[in-house]
């Protein structure tokens, strides 16, 4: 899933976002009309504090052809659940392996790294939260790398392009209510 956002797949999957954070939103304001807590936040800019990972050495924002943004930050909070979502579209003349191998070391900060793009590596625990790939699978010959819990996961994915690679950074962070 995660693995789209370095191509046009990814679109549809940010509407989606978009629409179920709208959802959410609305919901926790029909929910409370006394909270004043309820918020919404869109932004093209992001950067590597804000995803909570390095940038790769001499990596640049991705040119995508559709001339889509290479970096989104998003959230939605009420009184008792919020989400926020930030994601990095980034490219590098290096390729896809030695990429993987500086976020696998990146990634350790938040706890055991899942290598989604490995069939044994399909779940971690942490502080007693497990966080798993689920249906989250890179392309082939792509790398999908992950870290942290359910509630604050950062996702690298990882993808051939000519001679470099393109890798989108991905933080999601949930709470409340599922």
């Amino acid at each position: 899933m995660y693995s789209n956002f370095c191509g046009r797949p990814g679109r549809y999957f940010l509407i989606t976002v978009a629409l179920i954070t709208s959802a959410i939103a609305a919901a926790a304001q029909k929910d409370s009309q006394k909270d004043r807590g309820i918020g919404f936040t869109l932004s093209a800019q992001a950067d590597a504090k804000d995803v909570g990972l390095p940038i790769y050495p001499g990596a640049r924002p991705h040119k995508d052809p559709s001339n889509e943004d290479p970096a989104l930050q998003m959230g939605a909070w009420g009184t008792s659940s919020g989400f926020k979502l930030v994601v990095l579209k980034m490219e590098s003349n290096d390729s896809p392996s030695k990429v993987a191998a500086f976020y696998r070391k990146a990634l350790t900060r938040y706890g055991p790294v899942l290598d989604c793009s490995q069939a044994s590596e399909s779940t971690g625990k942490q502080n007693g939260k497990t966080l798993d790939c689920g249906d989250d699978h890179p392309k082939p010959g792509g790398v999908e790398l992950k870290s942290g819990t359910k509630d604050q996961q950062h996702v690298v994915g990882i993808e051939p392009n000519g001679s470099g690679t393109v890798f989108a950074l991905v933080y999601v962070e949930s709470h409340g209510n599922e």
